[in-house]
């Protein structure tokens, strides 16, 4: 039917258009998000920021609208996303990475910016400092800089006789400061603990094969993993890998665990994704991002998976085993 039909049924035999919107109560404004991911296949991320938002009364479709864009893994196409985000002037930005936060601070100074996990939002430009951002971005950060020491202790502590460790990191995933100070704790940890380091890049999904290919062919005994939004959203293949390989491997989040991955220690991803939706409603509430201090996680999880062990020939020493948060057998 087309619109002048429509609105002549609306006017009426009597020549008279009846208001109908006039008398009623006017609806509630519906809030527009912008959530903007380096890896839009992070599902259970995604939920968990969803879950956040139920829980504070929004419901996607009824009293907010979510505009997803999904840099598929890669980091070049994030810049235009955003400024596709700021063309529809969405009401916040919330953003699953650094690059993502990065990217979305660069298109707008105006639209506030909720980061969910950044390792060290004020090396990476986006904060003043964590008491007081300033601007227009705040959010919360997941500590991985400080992580990579422990990892490696953990990981000799799993594997008593590794000598030579791989390090697979994403350059420009974290800010080049960040990553920085990241490989340089990593050099650190390693002196301190007796062992080689082997640093393999993977900038994008299509190198990670190769990736392997260096690390097995310097035979490297064991691997840690600077988990990225990419490289979490490759979490089954890097997994697949690691086991076709015999390698046994640590990573800063337990999801690659539960992808069947040997051991994690980190912060919990979904309680960050969660937490990211109250800072969203203090937002949408009014609250300016400047005045929302950076939130950094007060516990961090260190989980085994014994099947993974098993599966590697591996005998993962008791004391290890009983200061896990979490065991899975």
């Amino acid at each position: 039917m087309r619109r002048r039909d429509f609105m002549t049924l609306l006017v009426g035999a009597s020549g008279v258009a009846w208001p109908f919107a006039a008398d009623a109560q006017q609806p509630a404004r519906i809030a527009r998000i912008g959530y903007l991911a380096t890896n839009l296949i992070n599902q259970g991320l995604l939920e968990a920021f969803r879950q956040g938002l139920r829980d504070l009364g929004y419901v996607e479709g009824r009293n907010v609208v979510i505009e997803y864009r999904d840099a598929q893994g890669k980091l070049e196409p994030l810049p235009a996303l955003a400024a596709e985000l700021v063309a529809l002037k969405v009401d916040v930005i919330v953003a699953s990475s650094t690059a993502a936060a990065q990217a979305a601070k660069q298109a707008t100074a105006v639209i506030p910016i909720v980061f969910a996990t950044v390792p060290d939002p004020v090396a990476t430009g986006l904060v003043t400092s964590l008491a007081r951002p300033g601007g227009n971005v705040t959010g919360l950060s997941n500590l991985n800089a400080d992580l990579v020491g422990k990892c490696l202790e953990y990981l000799t502590q799993a594997v008593p006789r590794v000598s030579r460790v791989a390090v697979l990191w994403q350059p420009g995933a974290f800010g080049e400061r960040t990553e920085k100070e990241m490989l340089q704790a990593a050099a650190a940890a390693a002196r301190a603990l007796g062992i080689q380091l082997q640093f393999v890049e993977a900038r994008d999904p299509a190198d990670i094969d190769k990736a392997f290919s260096e690390i097995t062919g310097a035979r490297a005994d064991a691997l840690t993993v600077l988990v990225s939004g990419m490289l979490l959203g490759e979490r089954r293949r890097l997994v697949d890998l690691a086991g076709r390989n015999r390698l046994p491997v640590i990573y800063t989040f337990r999801e690659l665990v539960d992808a069947g991955g040997l051991m994690s220690y980190g912060p919990s991803l979904d309680g960050l994704f969660r937490r990211a939706a109250s800072y969203v409603d203090k937002i949408l509430k009014g609250t300016k991002p400047a005045d929302l201090p950076v939130e950094q996680p007060t516990k961090l999880e260190l989980v085994i998976n014994l099947k993974t062990a098993h599966a590697l020939g591996l005998t993962v020493p008791p004391t290890l085993v009983a200061r896990a948060d979490q065991v899975i057998e």
